[in-house]
């Protein structure tokens, strides 16, 4: 009796748009946490998770910084120009046994400067920095 004819452009088809969408926000989402996965860090050790080894072990020899101003470094009682930290450090780290680096920071003085005390130290061959706070 009564019959519908389907006419070629009565398709029914698939929306992918929202597909498509989702799609490209999940790449944009990799593409921008890709180097955060890659970034340098730097490892910090708990101090309450090491108290126990500390007191079995024995007394250990390291070597103490302690960033006076923007300008000057004490290293172990010696005070010493920032820009003369390396040719004092160095010397100092290889001859010691462990290169271990004890780091202290006094009020006041810039973030950019502990941190390039820090680097300073690193690159003269601390193995281990030990940041010492109150």
């Amino acid at each position: 009796m009564f019959q519908k004819s389907l006419k070629t452009s009565d398709e029914v088809g698939i929306n992918m748009t929202p597909l498509i969408d989702v799609s490209l926000v999940l790449v944009v989402i990799l593409l921008l946490a890709a180097p955060l996965a890659f970034e340098a860090s730097i490892g910090v050790n708990q101090t309450q998770a090491r108290a126990k080894q500390a007191k079995q072990e024995e007394k250990r020899e390291f070597i103490e910084l302690s960033v006076v101003s923007e300008d000057s470094v004490r290293v172990n009682r010696l005070l010493v120009a920032r820009e003369n930290l390396t040719f004092t450090l160095q010397p100092l780290i290889e001859r010691s046994a462990e290169r271990q680096v004890l780091l202290s920071c006094a009020d006041g003085v810039s973030h950019g400067t502990f941190v390039d005390v820090l680097d300073v130290a690193k690159c003269a061959g601390a193995s281990e920095i030990a940041v010492v706070g109150r």
